[in-house]
């Protein structure tokens, strides 16, 4: 396959995946476990939604190690098995797609918060990201994919400990931001300017959102994207804000929605567009017809 970096530079525009804990929910994932012990008890599972989003048509296919970092996998007593939960996501995502995607090795937050909201030291922090992206990268992913982070700080350090340890993978990193009465912010109370700013001096090589908001609020964050940075973008948009009917909770965007909506992220120039919680195999198989409709 032509390089990864390469395809984004001639202007070609990527299709991501869509999301893993709500397709790992539909195959027995039982709430408060993490969905990355599926990598060690079910990899079968994981593979098979590999699959799906290769056949749904996506040039990038995730690994379920969203929360595979030591201090996430703490939470449940999984810390030791970090390089092994690491290793078989990739793996797993590997075995199912034998080289007709790329490999994206998926980072999510610690779970932990930096002093001084939290009591985890930066150097701490960098070590959590330092164990769980060696793992990924001696796995052979080819994208290290920081995501769905909220601190500048936190996400910096992550980006730092994958570019020393491998200058040359790429790192795509995304954040997490929320409409406000004055703009979007992160949780953390990060604007798009500054994480445009934070993320490009830190190292990143495509930047962007993912989570938190449907696509017509991904719109207006890409747009400000576009203001303040040249690097590519990335935008993986919820579909919609999950409703909650009884004890099931649905996600408004259909495939057709969203993908008619993701014709402004091509005028804008958005580079990788791709799907996040509450996302299908059909939604990415109608993005996917979407992009591929608009280069004919």
């Amino acid at each position: 396959m032509k390089k990864f970096l390469e395809r984004i530079e001639d202007g070609e525009v990527l299709v991501g995946d869509g999301a893993m804990g709500t397709m790992l929910m539909e195959r027995g994932l039982k709430p408060g476990d993490p969905p990355e012990s599926f990598n060690l008890t079910h990899p079968e599972i994981v593979q098979e939604i590999a699959s799906l989003y290769l056949d749904a048509g996506a040039d990038i296919i995730q690994t379920n190690t969203f929360g595979g970092s030591p201090l996430k996998l703490s939470f449940y007593g999984f810390e030791g098995k970090t390089e092994e939960i690491n290793r078989n996501g990739v793996r797993a995502v590997r075995v199912a797609i034998n080289d007709r995607a790329y490999i994206s090795g998926s980072c999510g937050p610690s779970g932990k918060f930096l002093k001084p909201y939290g009591d985890i030291e930066p150097d701490e922090m960098y070590r959590n990201f330092e164990r769980q992206v060696r793992a990924l990268i001696d796995a052979s992913v080819d994208i290290i994919c920081i995501e769905t982070m909220t601190d500048l700080h936190e996400i910096t350090l992550a980006i730092e400990a994958t570019k020393t340890i491998s200058p040359d993978t790429p790192v795509m990193a995304t954040m997490t931001f929320d409409a406000t009465p004055r703009g979007f912010y992160t949780i953390m109370g990060v604007s798009i300017k500054d994480a445009s700013r934070g993320l490009e001096r830190a190292g990143a090589n495509i930047i962007g959102s993912n989570c938190g908001n449907g696509i017509e609020n991904m719109i207006k964050i890409a747009k400000e994207f576009k203001q303040y940075t040249d690097l590519p973008i990335v935008i993986q948009s919820n579909a919609g804000i999950p409703e909650i009917h009884g004890t099931t909770t649905i996600y408004p965007e259909t495939p057709d929605f969203t993908a008619k909506k993701a014709r402004d992220l091509l005028s804008i120039g958005v580079s990788i567009i791709g799907g996040c919680c509450g996302t299908t195999p059909e939604h990415i198989k109608a993005l996917r017809a979407m992009v591929d409709a608009s280069h004919t």
